[in-house]
């Protein structure tokens, strides 16, 4: 038999997933090992890509520190939503099973370098980090447990903005959220806000933006119309680095802006600085 008609054999070793992950930045191709070694922070351009909320929880806490807060609130339906692609009440059931957690932000007390905090951090993976009811729920709720605790508040933002599928009741969060912190600050507590890629809509309008410290990522998007929008209505060409955190930062409506590596010993000093 000659070698062109020699049946293949089967490979030794089968890849079970790929070996590389792209950068959503600048498109090179990285070793996997290497870039969650990274904790996903491309190391050609510094692109910070976005991250799961356990991902980030493991990142800015202490091991074994966390403990989930009201895992058992969850998205409501009152408008019983449907579309031409499915129910909503489908859809986010299957986000929860996809994504781990039962709403778009997972909330939770934890440590931080053995500072005390309440913790919240917000899953773009689930339905893009949209506020919905369930997501102002925790979020009021986290604010409570901070000042019965007595305990500084962390809010980390990553979301397209209010959960539409909720109507009227997903609007309502914004007020509800920032009723819940300015009770932490009555309270003479401090309220840090993170704002990571993308932060925008009615989270950017409400919680986001009124932290005693309003920090960010790297390059993360942060405002609330989008780009196109803006551009489409006021009939001018906007600067390349619009809605970026370095923009943001420049005219004043962020105090830092902290590398992810940076960002758990940032928190640290700042929450020593504060008193705690």
């Amino acid at each position: 038999m000659s070698w062109f008609e020699k049946t293949a054999e089967a490979p030794a070793h089968v890849p079970t997933e790929a070996i590389w992950a792209v950068c959503p930045g600048c498109k090179a191709y990285i070793a996997k090992d290497a870039w969650r070694a990274a904790d996903k922070v491309c190391p050609r351009c510094n692109h910070h890509a976005r991250l799961g909320c356990r991902e980030r929880v493991a990142l800015l806490t202490d091991a074994g520190s966390f403990k989930e807060l009201n895992p058992e609130v969850s998205f409501n339906d009152p408008l019983r939503f449907t579309d031409s692609t499915g129910a909503y009440a489908d859809k986010a059931k299957a986000t929860i099973a996809k994504v781990g957690v039962g709403e778009a932000v997972l909330t939770g007390t934890a440590a931080i370098e053995k500072i005390p905090v309440v913790l919240a951090v917000m899953d773009f993976a689930f339905m893009g980090g949209s506020l919905g009811s369930g997501t102002g729920e925790r979020i009021l709720l986290a604010a409570e447990k901070a000042v019965a605790l007595k305990r500084p508040l962390i809010i980390v933002s990553a979301s397209g903005g209010a959960r539409m599928h909720e109507g009227i009741v997903s609007l309502m969060q914004m007020a509800k959220t920032c009723a819940a912190i300015a009770r932490v600050k009555e309270a003479g507590l401090p309220y840090f806000s993170i704002l990571t890629d993308p932060t925008t809509g009615g989270v950017s309008a409400s919680y986001a933006m009124v932290g005693d410290l309003n920090i960010a990522e790297p390059k993360a998007l942060i405002g609330f119309a989008g780009r196109r929008v803006i551009e489409q209505t006021i009939k001018q060409k906007l600067p390349e680095d619009f809605q970026t955190a370095e923009y943001t930062l420049a005219h004043g409506f962020l105090d830092h802006i902290v590398p992810r590596k940076e960002m758990k010993a940032f928190l640290a000093n700042v929450l020593r600085y504060a008193g705690f």
